[in-house]
């Protein structure tokens, strides 16, 4: 097992974990809005053992990459991307991107992904769009992710233990098994990174229009969304996306938060190894 650093053509630090054999094919880990790689420790652990190579980045202004306070967007994130799989040389990949995660790869394989890319998975994905427009009247309006902001530079350390004690995994739900530990996690992962990437990502998660990006996709693309997805409704988003891609397999889950591939990864990871393996 192996992780390290790649310098950017900007200058920035960006950091990755890269495990198991460099001959077998690789998975590569997109993690979520303000996460790391280390969201993805349940598929890192699970695929390894099953023989890949697994491979996760913490996009830049989060985890241990650099704390920019430039180039926080959509197009500079693909972009990290593609550099990461050519200092790589990662090729056959199937990329496996969850909420803000899942635009970036639809971004990097609709731009990059050609002759790289095997396969993509969407899990609790932002793509189309997920603000409220003339164009897409069931978005959220601007005013929920405005009150992101406004938490965030208000108290961002309380703010992270909002969202994951809530939200995020549906621990807000009667009956629902809360766990402290995972709560915590996902506190930890969001302080390691920078405020001002942080916020800024807000508005690229929540206002970047992927629908050009879906439909340029060629390769295989399997679409995973909790019905009970607080953070990332399914009827904007999944129930979309699957009639933009060519091809495109949707899968639903009932009563699934958006935090499905930690607290239900013994089915994510089936599924998703069923996908990768036909």
């Amino acid at each position: 097992m192996a992780d390290g650093y790649i310098t950017l053509r900007d200058g920035t630090r960006f950091f990755y974990k890269d495990w198991g054999s460099k001959t077998a094919q690789p998975i590569v880990f997109h993690h979520g809005w303000p996460l790391s790689a280390d969201d993805w420790d349940a598929q890192m652990l699970f695929f390894a053992a099953q023989g890949f190579r697994v491979v996760a980045h913490d996009r830049r202004g989060h985890g241990r990459s650099t704390q920019t306070d430039t180039g926080n967007d959509m197009d500079t994130y693909a972009a990290d991307v593609a550099e990461l799989a050519a200092a790589l040389d990662l090729r056959n990949a199937v990329h496996v991107g969850h909420s803000t995660g899942g635009g970036e790869v639809a971004r990097y394989v609709a731009r990059y992904g050609n002759d790289r890319v095997a396969k993509a998975v969407l899990i609790g994905a932002v793509p189309p769009i997920m603000v409220q427009s003339e164009k897409n009247p069931g978005g959220l309006p601007k005013s929920v992710f405005d009150g992101f902001r406004s938490a965030l530079a208000a108290n961002r350390a309380q703010f992270y233990l909002d969202v994951p004690s809530g939200p995020f995994y549906g621990f807000n739900r009667a009956g629902a098994a809360v766990s402290e530990g995972t709560i915590r996690n996902w506190w930890r992962q969001g302080m390691m990174g920078g405020a001002k990437a942080h916020y800024d990502c807000i508005a690229v998660f929540s206002e970047t229009d992927f629908t050009d990006d879906l439909r340029l996709i060629e390769v295989p693309t399997l679409v995973l969304h909790g019905e009970d997805d607080q953070i990332v409704p399914i009827a904007d988003s999944a129930l979309l996306s699957i009639k933009l891609l060519k091809h495109g397999t949707l899968k639903t889950y009932a009563g699934y938060p958006h935090g499905m591939a930690t607290t239900h990864a013994d089915v994510i990871n089936a599924d998703l190894l069923a996908f990768i393996r036909s």
